[in-house]
């Protein structure tokens, strides 16, 4: 069986552990390290699994090493890897679920030759729903990008990109479930202005939007298309969307993401 460390028990590293263990994984196969006892004992009782806070000790017994913190607190965890030493004898690839750190950064602090996967997770992961993109550093195999797959497959679903197209991927699913809270914020303080309880206006905005992604996913249309099939001509949807229009809610997006992507190079090149 594969044996996998998850260093960093904060929400992203849980929402995994929580995930593999759903699908089958045994506890016996999965260590966390969490530094902070409470986090920790937590993560125990929970999860009945073997919780350390020796990122050594639990790199030497694993496959996979999956690194999920700060990104500030990576440079960290690789240089207690570098002191442990890594498993001569075992096959083992780091994954890196921290944002803005590239693979080249992570291969210069490693063994020469130690294969690297970059993930860019989102926070949907946490109720199992969440969109993950992985790029292969230069020494990952397609067999070891398969295995990233099926591992955060446990936590939603997966697409492979060039790693040069990560900051643009972190701009629109890294940073997206944000765009969306923001615009469920606005429509059910639009709701309470036009006199709904902020309870039901919460209620209907969230089924809303839950029922639009389902639609969205299953019905096997663009969004062009579902919208126009729920726009009539000169109803109450064509009203609301030419003032959305009118707004520059598209060109509004366009600078956003734009924004996005550019901060995330920026970070990226920091930290590089």
């Amino acid at each position: 069986m594969t044996r996998i460390a998850v260093i960093g028990g904060g929400r992203i590293g849980e929402a995994l552990i929580a995930g593999l263990l759903e699908a089958g994984t045994p506890g016996k196969d999965l260590v966390v390290v969490e530094p902070l006892p409470v986090r920790a004992e937590f993560l125990a009782d929970r999860f009945g699994i073997r919780v350390t806070d020796s990122v050594g000790d639990a790199a030497n017994a694993a496959d996979l090493l999956v690194v999920a913190v700060k990104p500030q607190d990576v440079d960290a965890v690789l240089t207690d890897l570098a002191k442990a030493g890594l498993d001569d004898d075992r096959d083992q690839l780091l994954i890196s679920l921290a944002a803005g750190i590239t693979t080249a950064h992570l291969e210069a602090k490693l063994p020469a030759g130690f294969p690297v996967v970059r993930v860019m997770p989102n926070s949907p992961m946490l109720v199992g729903q969440g969109m993950s993109a992985i790029a292969a550093g230069r020494y990952a195999k397609e067999a070891e990008l398969r295995q990233v797959t099926e591992l955060l497959e446990t936590v939603g679903r997966v697409v492979t990109v060039a790693e040069s197209q990560m900051d643009a991927v972190t701009a629109v699913s890294g940073s997206g479930p944000a765009y969306l809270f923001l615009l469920a914020e606005a429509m059910i303080d639009a709701g309470v202005g036009l006199g709904l309880s902020r309870d039901v206006t919460s209620r209907l905005v969230v089924q809303t939007l839950l029922g639009s992604a389902a639609l969205l996913a299953e019905a096997g249309q663009g969004p062009a298309e579902l919208r126009a099939g729920v726009t009539s001509p000169g109803g109450t949807t064509a009203a609301a969307l030419r003032e959305l229009e009118r707004a520059g809610v598209r060109s509004a997006f366009w600078e956003a993401l734009a924004a996005a992507r550019q901060r995330s190079a920026e970070l990226g090149a920091t930290e590089s």
